[in-house]
């Protein structure tokens, strides 16, 4: 299963995401970000590699549909609904990611 965890600027949240899931087993994973100034902005072939797209926020979701409408017309999409206040790997930001996105590994 491939997961693209998506922030704005694929600075905290998203590369923490990406950084706790990373060994787990039959999962690959990589991080984007919505806006233009992001460390990795989100690409046609981020969205197409992806199985499962998990977004931090609504806002991030709307600008997936505003920009890629086709691309994830058809896909696993969740909102994680973790607010932009935790800097990389913060405990407690581990432990959000982890309640949140574990069921979603298991679902599938």
């Amino acid at each position: 299963m491939n997961i693209l965890f998506v922030c704005s600027m694929n600075k905290w949240r998203s590369p923490t995401a990406e950084k706790v899931f990373r060994r787990t087993e039959g999962v690959s994973v990589r991080s984007a970000g919505t806006s233009r100034k992001a460390r990795h902005h989100i690409t046609v072939s981020d969205i197409r590699w992806a199985d499962v797209i998990c977004v931090m926020e609504d806002k991030h979701l709307s600008r997936l549909r505003a920009d890629f409408r086709g691309e994830v017309a058809h896909k696993d999409l969740h909102v994680l609904d973790i607010p932009d206040d935790y800097q990389f790997m913060d405990p407690e930001l581990v432990e959000l990611l982890q309640d949140v996105v574990e069921p979603i590994i298991q679902a599938r």
